[in-house]
């Protein structure tokens, strides 16, 4: 049996982690899922709280954030780091931000195909599916 592989999970900010941030959303979002750049990047981004993934050299493998509202997105994972623990990671970290921001729940939207990976993680699916940047999504929370 293999040892879990080694990363970590640390804050990151806008101004200080750009390169990185973006070169991971360009790669899973706009190069592999095809969401148009114009749709990537918002007015949110400086604001959001951002959570950088970190192989055990220091790479970039994955990020996420936490808008003010309580609304988790942008998770990304390099494609040979998933299914390895870093999108639970990501997701587990920002839930924690939430928390201690005084939240009582954070809200997504998931891609359909990662539905069960959120469902895994307490969320709970809410009204139809719905299409985002071309891809279908559906409505999820989660509550403590």
């Amino acid at each position: 049996m293999h040892p879990p592989p080694k990363f970590t999970v640390r804050a990151a900010s806008w101004r200080d982690d750009i390169a990185p941030l973006q070169d991971l959303r360009r790669w899973v979002f706009i190069i592999e899922q095809q969401v148009p750049e114009e749709l990537e990047w918002d007015e949110a981004d400086p604001t959001a709280v951002h959570a950088l993934a970190l192989d055990a050299e220091g790479c970039p493998i994955g990020t996420g954030r936490l808008l003010d509202d309580g609304h988790i997105g942008r998770i990304a994972v390099v494609r040979e780091w998933r299914r390895r623990g870093v999108g639970s990671a990501i997701l587990e970290w920002l839930i924690a931000r939430a928390r201690e921001q005084g939240a009582n729940s954070v809200r997504l939207h998931a891609q359909t195909h990662a539905l069960g990976f959120y469902a895994r993680h307490g969320f709970i699916a809410h009204g139809e599916v719905f299409t985002e940047a071309g891809i279908l999504h559906r409505a999820m929370s989660l509550s403590w």
